[in-house]
Formats: structure tokens, C-alpha cells, sequence
């Protein structure tokens, strides 16, 4: 394979638009590297999805020079030094929370889709193929060495291999042998956690001292008796907490690998392929050096766009952390300092359990489908939607406040809005989707290729069932608090970096589990162009068996979360609010402008905002205009009842969130005169 300084001959502006679509995990390439990226940049180039990506690389431009002068204005005058002494104590405390007593294992099925496609039809044996229509699910190996990989648009993959064969997906059959290969690994560890269709999490630790077994013959035991089982070979990584089993076990899988990790695979395997293990030494030492030359992006809980924001302050691999300790102190709520130190250490959870009820957020179903712009059509998809909402909903129980509607423009940019209200939504299809059109009717006309719908601020009807029967009293609560949106929005540009709000996922066991931002970084990572050439895009639903679980906690960024007023919403018009005005209101496009600081609601249009003191005066004065204010306090003063009513007209003839009533008016008058003398 060549190295990396062989490029095509491309505009620079494109090869970071492109990186991300010539980076692939497969092994020795029966095609040209060089050749590989030329076809992909040439097929790309002038697509909507290319535009988008373009796009989104200048506002990801902009934003590392923010940080690159953020970080020149805090290292002024900062003893380096000292703040680096401060970190080292950090990474003691870190280090004093090693465990290596555990040993976890880390599962991932061979090309799963592929191999279940194989089993069915041998002939494909030995063949370039790929599953999925418009976009591979998953290549086989024989495709990979062309360069074919999954999230690629079908037909970027016939132009590397055009003896490509095709194959439409088979979730149902998928399903079936993904439960036989869960129920054997769970004679190992009942309690392991399943990460997707084809991979899990497992501790052995038990197992090993019952059977009296080291944890690498376990570990083959377990591989061997699923391929004699089920025909199917799996992958596996041994160490001592989680993290470190997943990249274990992707050393295993084909992928271009740095010279030190081929020469350990060499060592413990004799060849780089799949259906293998790797076992990392449980030593401190051992698993810092493993840790110190491994690229930052092979770290779980690094996206891609955390990748490129480490490499702007010299951060490439994961020894280059503990170089740039003060600058990441400095920077700890754009880059997690603690979860960096966590990989630079080699430290992270052990806890390996099935998924707890009290830890969903959320629950949904989206679709993806080749463009449409006929809104009979687009509703169509929104029903499918609604219907399989119902379905998870009722079977898993759960309901919530919140719903939120998600779709995907032609041009690949995604939008949200939401509804929130003040009882539990219903669960049926008929009521979502209505709650779904409302939301969407105002955005028509529009040309979609994704829509989905979302509950958030969950509660759990199976625990309420079960306090009934056991005599509990009925619950009639709110959702829990730790439940609720943080009102979060997207980091994406140029976005002030306290939205950037340092907000780490955390295990069990209190470990942090990813970057600022990444499950918003995981979200684009789908490489899918077919809607630019006619490519036909398969129907796929939200529980598309690839697709691993989310922890997101809430309504996705970006949404429009209002309060409700007898369950009727009334959206500020996109044209309402001038580009000059301060405070970040969540408008009904979804643009979030200025700094968040909180949430306060309007004492006139009774909109939840988030945004601060300042803002909120910025919006009041929008919602009335300074003429409008003069008139209320002149209205104050007055006895006149004949006065007092002119100005309250005025304030009910505005077209949102307008009184019902005088009193109505009158009251929040009262309370706007009061907030605007405290101000």
C-alpha cells in the first residue's frame, strides 16, 4: 500500500473535504491507492452531499481558528508549568483508580451482513460484494481490498469495483442469527451488554475462576464454538476495562495498521486477518506504552471532528495528550480533559451490564428514502414513522412530554423541531403523526430524504404497572428531572464555544465516556451521495440492525422547544427576529443566535428562551417595540380604564402568544413592568 504523501492531483480545498471519504479499515488494497481516491473525488465532485461536506469544513475551519485564538489568549501570562502540576496531580488520582482485576472482552462479528449473505449463498464465496441498496451496509473482503467500505453510496462502490454485486439487506434473517450468536456468548456472561447486531461487551472474569481457564483459551473457546454453531467467525479483544477490549479487538480486524501494531499482530496471530483475538498485557506500564503511539481517532468516543480539533493544537496520537496537558487543561470544556487523560492512561469502565431501563432518554424511528418532495408522499414516510413509533413505544413502555420531528433536506443539511407539552403524549400512530404533521407543515414545501420522530422526557409505564400491582400508590409525577432536555444545540461553525457546554457521559462507575460533542460528531458520519445520481435508497428503519444504540440525552441539537399554551404552539416567524439582536432564541429555522445561559420565558409572548438577561430584554423589546413599552407604563399610571384597554389591544393583536384575555394582559404587564425596573 503506499504511503500517505501519494495523493491525487485534487484542489487542496477538497482533501479535507474528501479525508473523511478515503479513510477505510481495510487491509492490502488490490487497487491503487492513489487510483482509489481519484475515482471517489472524481464521482463526488459537484454532488449536494460533496456541497454539504464542503460546507461544513469551512464552518469547522473557522471554528479551529476561534480555538487556535482562544488558546493563544489563555496561555498569555499562565505559568505552564504550574497548570501542568496541576494535571499531573489529575493523572495521579486517575492512575490510583486503575483496575485491572477485570477481564472484559470485546465481540465483534466478521462482516457480519456479509457472512450471513454468504451462508445463504455460498456462491458469493470469494466474491467482491456488497449489502445494501444506495448505501453499503457492509462490504465483503474481497470488495474492501477495492476500496469499497460501509456508509459508501452504491454507486461510488461500482465505479472502484465494477464487478461489485449487490445485495438488498435481509434484516429478519440478520436478527435471527444475531440472537444465536448473543445466546452463546452469554454462557460465558449472562449479563453481557450488546453494542449492536454484531458486537458486545463481555466479563469473563467469573467464568475463567469458576472453569479454571485463562482468559485466552476462554476467549477461543468461545470463537471456536460459535463458528462450528452457526458457521459465522468473530473477532475478539482481551483487556482490562472496555476501552481497551474494543481497540484490542479492532487490531484484530483488516485495517491499515501502524508498523508497531502489524508486528504484534504478526506476533500473536501470524497473519493480519479476521476471526481472531489479541490479548493486551494487564500492566500498567504495558498498556501505557500500547496507549502512547495509538492515533487519537482509534479511541472510542473520538469522532472526526474531535479528530481535527486535536490535530489543530498538535494532538495526533494519544501520547501527544500528555505533551499538551496545560493546553487541555485550559481548554477543558472544548476538549474533556479528564476523558483525554483517561486514554492517555489507558483507564476507562469494566462495568459490563445489559443497558438499565432508568438510563433511556429517548425513544424513536426515523426513515431514510430516496428524495421526495410531494408532500402526500413525504406524509406517507411520516405515517411508517408514527406507526413504528407506536409499535416500540407500547411493546418497550414508555411515553414522554416531548416529540420531536427530524428530517434530512435533499441537500443533506438536518433540521429539528419540537413540541413540548404539558400531559403525556399518546401512544398512538394517529396522535403522533399528528403531532408530527404540525410540526412539519409550516417547513413545506421542502424536498426531504429522512424523517423521523422522537419522545423525550420519558416515562416508564412498566415500572408504573408494577407499583400498581404491588399496591403502590399511583405515581403521577413529572418526568424525572435528570431526564429533562438540557436544551442543548448543535456545535457546528462558528457557534459560540459556550455552547460547546462540557457535558461528559459518564459510566457507571463515573468514568468520563467521550469527547464534548461527539454523539452530535457520530451523526454525519454516514457517507451518502446515491440522491445526486438516482441511486435507490433502501427504506431503512431507525432500528437498522448496523446502527448502534445512541446515548443522546434528549431532543436532537438545534430543535425549537416551546412551552405549551393549551397544547397550540405558535412559532415566531422566520423573518421576526433581526440578525442584530443578542441573546441565543432558538428561532423556528433552528438557528440558534448568541451565548445560552439559561432558560427564561417571555412575560409577553410566554416563549421559553434560552438565553440571558440581555437577551431576554432584546426579545421583550421585539415583542412590544420600545413605543409599545411607553404606552404599558403610561398605562400603569393611569386610572383611565378606557386608556388602560387601548394599550392592551395593541399587545393582543401581536401574532404570537397573544393573552387571552385583559386579565391576562394585565397581568403580564404587571410582570414585565416589574422585570424591566429590576433590569
Amino acid at each position: 500500500m503506499h504511503s500517505r504523501r501519494f495523493r491525487p492531483r485534487i484542489p487542496t480545498a477538497s482533501l479535507d473535504v474528501l479525508r473523511d471519504l478515503l479513510s477505510t479499515k481495510q487491509g492490502k488494497l488490490a487497487k491503487d491507492q492513489t487510483e482509489i481516491n481519484r475515482i471517489i473525488a472524481e464521482v463526488s465532485k459537484g454532488s449536494k452531499f460533496y456541497e454539504n461536506e464542503k460546507r461544513k469544513d469551512r464552518e469547522l475551519t473557522l471554528r479551529i481558528e476561534r480555538i487556535l485564538k482562544l488558546r493563544d489568549e489563555v496561555v498569555q501570562g499562565v505559568d505552564i508549568q504550574k497548570v501542568e502540576q496541576g494535571v499531573d496531580k489529575l493523572i495521579a488520582q486517575l492512575e490510583a483508580k486503575r483496575d485491572l482485576s477485570q477481564v472484559i472482552v470485546h465481540v465483534d462479528m466478521d462482516a457480519f451482513f456479509a457472512s450471513v449473505e454468504v451462508l445463504d449463498n455460498p456462491e458469493l464465496a470469494s466474491k467482491p460484494f456488497a449489502v445494501g441498496q444506495g448505501v453499503v451496509s457492509t462490504a465483503s473482503y474481497e470488495a474492501r481490498k477495492f476500496g469499497v467500505r460501509s456508509g459508501m453510496a452504491t454507486f461510488v462502490a461500482k465505479r472502484l469495483c465494477p464487478e461489485l454485486i449487490v445485495l438488498s439487506s435481509h434484516f429478519d434473517r440478520y436478527s435471527e442469527m444475531s440472537s444465536k450468536v448473543m445466546s452463546i456468548f452469554r454462557r460465558y456472561d449472562p449479563t453481557m451488554c450488546v453494542a449492536g447486531c454484531d458486537e458486545g461487551y463481555l466479563n469473563i472474569t467469573r467464568y475463567c475462576d469458576e472453569h479454571s481457564i485463562s482468559p485466552e483459551d476462554c476467549v477461543s473457546q468461545m470463537r471456536q464454538i460459535v463458528q462450528e454453531e452457526t458457521s459465522l467467525t468473530v473477532s475478539a479483544g482481551i483487556a482490562p476495562n472496555k476501552m481497551l477490549a474494543k481497540i484490542c479487538s479492532d487490531k484484530v480486524r483488516p485495517m491499515v495498521l501502524d508498523a508497531i501494531a502489524r508486528l504484534i499482530i504478526v506476533a500473536n496471530h501470524g497473519q493480519n486477518k479476521p476471526n481472531g483475538q489479541f490479548k493486551l498485557e494487564f500492566q500498567p506500564e504495558a498498556i501505557k506504552a500500547f496507549m502512547h503511539d495509538l492515533s487519537i481517532r482509534k479511541v472510542p468516543g473520538v469522532g472526526r471532528v474531535n479528530e481535527r480539533l486535536l490535530e489543530s493544537i498538535g494532538i495526533k496520537t494519544c501520547g501527544d495528550i500528555f505533551k499538551q496537558r496545560a493546553v487541555l487543561s485550559l481548554l477543558d470544556k472544548q476538549f474533556g480533559l479528564e476523558f483525554l487523560l483517561q486514554a492517555y492512561l489507558g483507564i476507562a469502565s469494566n462495568v459490563v451490564q445489559p443497558g438499565q431501563r432508568e438510563e433511556r432518554k429517548s425513544i424513536g424511528a426515523e426513515r431514510t428514502f430516496n428524495a421526495l418532495s410531494d408532500p402526500a408522499k413525504i406524509y406517507a414516510k411520516l405515517k411508517e414513522v408514527a406507526a413504528e413509533l407506536e409499535h416500540d413505544m407500547v411493546e418497550e413502555g414508555w411515553t414522554g412530554k416531548t416529540v420531536t420531528l427530524k428530517y434530512k433536506l435533499n441537500t443533506f443539511e438536518v433540521h429539528t423541531r419540537a413540541k413540548s407539552f404539558d400531559r403525556w403524549v399518546s401512544t398512538r400512530k394517529e396522535d403522533l403523526f399528528a403531532i408530527g404533521q404540525e410540526l412539519l407543515k409550516p417547513e413545506l414545501p421542502l424536498t426531504l430524504r429522512l424523517i423521523g420522530l422522537r419522545v423525550t422526557k420519558l416515562k416508564d409505564l412498566r415500572a408504573e404497572a408494577e407499583s400498581k400491582a404491588r399496591g403502590i400508590k399511583r405515581f403521577f409525577g413529572s418526568a424525572p428531572s435528570s431526564d429533562s432536555p438540557k436544551k442543548k444545540r448543535r456545535i457546528e461553525g462558528i457557534a459560540d464555544d459556550e455552547d460547546h457546554e462540557h457535558s461528559l457521559r459518564l459510566s457507571q462507575d463515573g468514568f468520563a465516556m467521550s469527547m464534548p460533542g461527539y454523539d452530535e460528531d457520530i451523526e454525519g458520519e454516514l457517507v451518502d451521495v446515491s440522491a445526486d445520481h438516482g441511486a435507490d435508497v433502501e427504506s431503512l428503519p431507525s432500528r437498522h440492525p448496523s446502527v448502534k444504540p445512541s446515548s443522546s440525552s434528549g431532543p436532537s441539537s438545534r430543535s425549537l422547544v416551546t412551552k405549551p399554551s393549551s397544547n397550540k404552539d405558535y412559532p415566531l416567524p422566520r423573518s421576526a427576529s433581526p440578525p442584530s439582536m443578542p441573546g441565543s432564541l432558538v428561532l423556528n429555522d433552528g438557528t440558534p443566535l448568541g451565548t445560552s445561559s439559561s432558560a427564561l420565558e417571555c412575560p409577553i409572548c410566554s416563549r421559553v428562551l434560552e438565553t440571558d438577561n440581555d437577551g431576554l430584554n432584546a426579545h421583550i423589546d421585539f415583542c412590544l417595540s420600545k413605543q409599545a413599552i411607553r404606552e404599558a407604563q403610561a398605562a400603569s399610571l393611569q386610572t383611565a380604564t378606557s386608556s388602560r384597554e387601548s394599550t392592551q389591544k395593541q399587545i393582543i393583536r401581536k401574532p404570537t402568544g397573544r393573552p387571552k384575555s385583559k386579565a391576562d394582559a394585565e397581568e403580564r404587564l404587571t410582570g414585565l413592568l416589574k422585570y424591566r425596573k429590576k433590569g
